[in-house]
C-alpha cells in the first residue's frame, strides 16, 4: 500500500451524491438487523418476539445478521473517514469538533437519557399513555447507549484524528492498494480481532463499546481518512470488486459449515464470541474476508447506478442520520403494535422492518422542519 506522508493544504474531495445513498441504504440495512433480531435472529436487542430456536427462519436471519455485522457498521466508519480530512481542513480543528460534539454528541445524551429509555418502556409493553411514570426507577436513572454507540465511537474517532493531525501525524494512499493487499488486510485484521476477543468477547461492552468488533472498524475508518486525498472510494475497479466479492462469496457458506462442525465436537455456539478455540478464530477471519468484498462491490454499483440527480434520493439521504438516531423506539413501538397478528415469521419481520423504514424516515422528516433540529439531524 503506497502512502504519501503530506495532506497538508490538499483540496477535499467533492463529494459524491453515491456515497451519501449508500449511506441511506445501510441505514435501512440497520433497521431490518434489528427487526430480524425481534423475530429469531441471535443477537441483542430492546425486545424480542421471536428467540433464537433454532428454526430454520431463525437460522436464516441469524445468517442475515452475521453477514450484515460482517460490514455495514464498518462500512459506515469507512464513510465517515472519509469525508474527515475534507472537514477538519475547510472548518479547523476548533469548529470541527465544535459541530462534532452537536452532531454526534446531543443525539448520544438525547438518546441515553430520553429516547432509551422510552425504547426500554416500550418494549415492557408499558401504556404510552402512562409512559411518564416510568422515567425514573427507584434505583436512579438509567442511561441507555443502544444503537447510538456509534455516534458515541464516531466522535471518539474524530477526536484521535484531530490529535493526529496536530501531532502531524498524516498519511494518505498514492493509490487504490493491490486486491492481494485487501486479502493480506483482511487476514490480518480477523487475526487482531480473533486477539482483541481474548479480552474482549463479542457481546461484552466496555464504555458503551463492544470493542471485540472495532479492530475493522479503527481500521476501515482509517483507510477512509487515507483514501481522502486521491477521492479512491470512487475509483475502485470493477474488476477488483469482482475479485473480492468472488472471495466474499467463497467464504461465505464457511460460517455455518463451522457451527455445524463445532455441534458435532459438543463446542457450544457461544464459543465464536471470543476465546483461544478455532470457531472464535474461524468467525474472527471470516468477518473481513466476507466484508471487503461486499463494500468494494457496494461502491461499484452505488458509482454505476445511484450517482444521477433525484429529489427523492436527497430527500432520503438528508433524513437518514434521523432515521438512524430514531429507529429503535419506532421499530419496537412497531413490533409491539404488530404482536398480535398471526403471520410466517419472515412475512413479519419484512412487513415490520418496512414500515419501522417508512416511519423513522418520515418521522426525521417532520423533526428536521425545525432548524434546531435540522443542525442536530
Amino acid at each position: 500500500m503506497g502512502a504519501d506522508m503530506s495532506m497538508a493544504g490538499q483540496p477535499a474531495p467533492q463529494r459524491q451524491v453515491f456515497l451519501d445513498r449508500l449511506r441511506t441504504l445501510l441505514t435501512v440495512l440497520v433497521v431490518a438487523h434489528h427487526a430480524a433480531i425481534t423475530y429469531g435472529a441471535a443477537g441483542g436487542w430492546f425486545y424480542r418476539e421471536r428467540a433464537a430456536d433454532g428454526s430454520p427462519a431463525s437460522l436464516l436471519l441469524t445468517f442475515f445478521c452475521a453477514v450484515n455485522q460482517a460490514f455495514f457498521m464498518g462500512m459506515f466508519f469507512l464513510l465517515a473517514g472519509y469525508f474527515t480530512p475534507g472537514a477538519l481542513q475547510r472548518k479547523g480543528p476548533g469548529r470541527f469538533l465544535r459541530e462534532r460534539l452537536v452532531r454526534l454528541g446531543v443525539p448520544v445524551l438525547v438518546f441515553g437519557c430520553l429516547l432509551g429509555p422510552l425504547t426500554v418502556q416500550l418494549a415492557r409493553g408499558v401504556d404510552v399513555a402512562q409512559l411518564q411514570w416510568h422515567f425514573f426507577p427507584a434505583r436512579g436513572w438509567n442511561f441507555v447507549m443502544g444503537p447510538l454507540w456509534f455516534c458515541w465511537a464516531l466522535l471518539l474517532f474524530s477526536v484521535a484524528f484531530v490529535g493526529c493531525q496536530l501531532a502531524r501525524v498524516r498519511v494518505a494512499l498514492k493509490a487504490m492498494p493491490s486486491t492481494m493487499s485487501w486479502v493480506v488486510s483482511a487476514l490480518g485484521v480477523g487475526l487482531m480481532a480473533f486477539v482483541v476477543r481474548l479480552v474482549f468477547p463479542v457481546g461484552e461492552s466496555l464504555a458503551g463499546l463492544q470493542l471485540g468488533y472495532f479492530v475493522s472498524y479503527v481500521f476501515l475508518f482509517a483507510m477512509g481518512c487515507m483514501a481522502a486525498r486521491q477521492q479512491l472510494l470512487e475509483r475502485v475497479s470493477r474488476a477488483q470488486a469482482r475479485w473480492l466479492m468472488g472471495l466474499s462469496l467463497v467464504s461465505l457458506p464457511l460460517l455455518p459449515m463451522l457451527l455445524l462442525l463445532s455441534r458435532q465436537m459438543d463446542m457450544p455456539e457461544t464459543a465464536y464470541a471470543g476465546g483461544a478455540n478455532v470457531l472464535a478464530l474461524a468467525y474472527a477471519l471470516w468477518e473481513p474476508l466476507v466484508a471487503w468484498g461486499i463494500i468494494a462491490s457496494l461502491l461499484v454499483m452505488g458509482r454505476e447506478h445511484l450517482n444521477q440527480a433525484s429529489r427523492a434520493w436527497t430527500t432520503l439521504s438528508e433524513n437518514a442520520y434521523g432515521a438512524f438516531v430514531l429507529h429503535a423506539p419506532v421499530l419496537v413501538l412497531t413490533s409491539v403494535a404488530a404482536s398480535s397478528i398471526a403471520v410466517p415469521v419472515l412475512v413479519k419481520f419484512a412487513l415490520v422492518a418496512a414500515t419501522a423504514t417508512v416511519l423513522s424516515f418520515s418521522l426525521s422528516f417532520v423533526l428536521r422542519l425545525s432548524p434546531t433540529v435540522r443542525k442536530v439531524l
